[in-house]
């Protein structure tokens, strides 16, 4: 436990809150961003908010890739899955997410043959006993899961599966924060970066938040103490009029990445020009797809799919959640309509959802304890 425990002291915990709350200027407000779900999660889970003086408040970011994936991408989706022939796999929390028709689960229920895979090496696998049916990989997910993706494509041109593809829709970090900063209604102090992802991307990418945006941004680990680390980071950063990109994740992130995991995508994959987020529209260059070469193993290219422009439920308000504009528990439909047994949307159905994470760890019920006055 040496490895878990030293970085959940709560007596260290404590010496960090009372240093943070020493940075907070009076009459000043801070206002920052984790972009990551792991982070809202550990954030809720241990407690982290209750810790932080009200002055400091913490918003959440589009860092969930179920949550981001818009209604329509699940309605192309389905719509491969309930195709003849074809075996459908999918990461669990894919499962549940709602369209136009029911989500993947309705699908199965209907007749479509979905299963559920730990990675897409189990989905190649099934294609290699399935060799008369079609199989599927809904690959999701941020940089962090692309580089598995990558690979299974490579093992897939070396077995010549042709019964194997993927519907790509692997999504990139830096070009939603640059949407998020470009607008008007939303005033951010500093940025908690994603420590998964940076893990392959690293820490450059983000430069651009300090040099053209003037917001500091520390990339911090999953632990109670990574976190509030990262947080006295920033507020030190704002004390001292500094906007630097900081490294608080220094035991797994290094500023130029994981060169071998960026090879393997390069290699296999391409960025879009353009790709429509959950809740922040049509972003450039913002989305992978598999490149030209590899296209006999692209979902995309073999299948005929509606390709429509969904709106969201009326009632459901995940899009402002993601850009950081509303607060979970300030949704309309937040532990009333929409919950994790019966979500209305993308927030409360994914692990690593704001709303999830609130409802799950009883914010709905402490939702005024800290609103300042």
């Amino acid at each position: 436990m040496k490895h878990l425990s030293e970085y959940r002291s709560g007596e260290i915990a404590a010496g960090l809150a009372e240093r943070i709350a020493a940075l907070v200027e009076p009459g000043s407000s801070y206002k920052l961003m984790e972009i990551c779900g792991g982070h809202t999660h550990a954030i809720y889970r241990h407690g982290i908010e209750d810790l932080l003086p009200a002055e400091v408040q913490l918003v959440h970011g589009p860092g969930c890739p179920v949550c981001v994936i818009p209604m329509g991408r699940q309605d192309d989706a389905i719509a491969i899955a309930e195709q003849d022939g074809v075996i459908f796999t999918t990461f669990a929390d894919m499962l549940r997410v709602p369209a136009t028709n029911g989500s993947l689960l309705d699908a199965k229920a209907r007749g479509a043959d979905v299963r559920m895979v730990y990675s897409p090496l189990d989905a190649l696998r099934l294609a290699r006993e399935n060799p008369d049916r079609q199989v599927v990989f809904f690959a999701i997910g941020f940089e962090t899961t692309a580089p598995s993706t990558a690979l299974t494509l490579l093992r897939a041109g070396a077995e010549g599966a042709n019964n194997f593809s993927i519907f790509c829709n692997h999504v990139l970090v830096p070009p939603p924060l640059r949407a998020i900063l470009d607008a008007p209604d939303l005033q951010l102090d500093g940025f908690i970066g994603p420590g998964h992802v940076s893990t392959v991307i690293g820490t450059q990418p983000y430069e651009f938040i300090a040099s053209e945006y003037r917001k500091p941004v520390v990339v911090a680990g999953f632990e109670p103490l990574d976190v509030l680390q990262s947080i006295y980071m920033l507020l030190r950063q704002l004390t001292e009029g500094r906007c630097e990109v900081e490294n608080q994740y220094v035991r797994v992130v290094r500023r130029e990445g994981n060169e071998r995991a960026l090879a393997v995508i390069e290699e296999t994959m391409e960025v879009r020009d353009t790709f429509e987020w959950r809740g922040l529209g049509f972003i450039e260059r913002s989305a992978l797809g598999v490149r030209e070469r590899w296209g006999q193993f692209d979902a995309e290219r073999r299948f005929e799919l509606p390709g429509t422009r969904v709106a969201d439920p009326p009632a459901c308000q995940c899009g402002e959640v993601l850009r950081g504009a509303l607060r979970p528990w300030e949704c309309k439909v937040f532990g009333t309509a929409c919950t994790p047994e019966r979500p209305i949307g993308t927030c409360m159905v994914s692990s690593e959802g704001a709303c999830a994470a609130y409802y799950n760890y009883g914010r709905l019920e402490r939702r005024s304890e800290r609103t300042p006055a």
